[in-house]
């Protein structure tokens, strides 16, 4: 049987589907915790945990129209965190080349990897056209949100070292990280090469 918190998600998820976009700070307030503990039975590295955890709600977001009303929201953003999460883990597995300089190697980059073929001349150009796409894309971004980017991704530092840098409050490297990220697989989404990001 569905609880009143159940249809509070459903009615919240339909408001945001008709428009109201901004009511989905309310689900990610909810389920953020928890969502961060299922990922992190899975996940040892705490800043992988806290990045995984603003893809899974970033993942939903762009999804929420497929949501399907009757199965718990709870446990549709649980499935989206594992997926995730296993995505995250095969990718480590295998030898990867990151696709744009300047996003560095970290794998975690919204997960736009692909596997090292660049013997063969057609995938070397294809890497080379995904690498200009990200970088003019982190290029479009906002100054702030393109500084963040570059700061987790090129310089390689965590969420601590960024917030002293900029002297800003952790809460609001994480925020900004969360909607820099966002912007940036929104943008990367309408080119044609990239139309299987989730």
């Amino acid at each position: 049987m569905i609880d009143n918190k159940h249809n509070e998600d459903f009615e919240i998820v339909d408001r945001i589907n008709k428009g109201e976009t901004e009511l989905f700070g309310i689900l990610q307030k909810r389920y953020f915790n928890q969502i961060k503990a299922v990922i992190r039975r899975m996940i040892q590295n705490e800043d992988d945990v806290e990045d995984l955890a603003q893809e899974t709600f970033i993942k939903a977001f762009n999804a929420l129209e497929r949501f399907q009303p009757g199965y718990p929201f709870a446990a549709w953003l649980y499935r989206i965190a594992s997926n995730t999460c296993i995505d995250f883990l095969r990718k480590r597995r295998f030898t990867t080349i990151s696709i744009s300089q300047s996003v560095s190697n970290d794998e975690d980059e919204l997960y736009i990897q692909i596997e090292d073929m660049s013997n063969k001349a057609d995938d070397q150009m294809l890497i080379e056209e995904r690498s200009t796409i990200i970088r003019n894309a982190i290029e479009s971004l906002p100054e702030k949100y393109r500084l963040i980017i570059n700061l987790r991704h090129e310089s390689d530092l965590d969420y601590k070292d960024i917030a002293e840098k900029l002297d800003i409050p952790l809460g609001t490297v994480k925020a900004q990280l969360f909607r820099a990220r966002k912007l940036l697989l929104d943008e990367l989404k309408a080119h044609s090469i990239f139309s299987n990001l989730a």
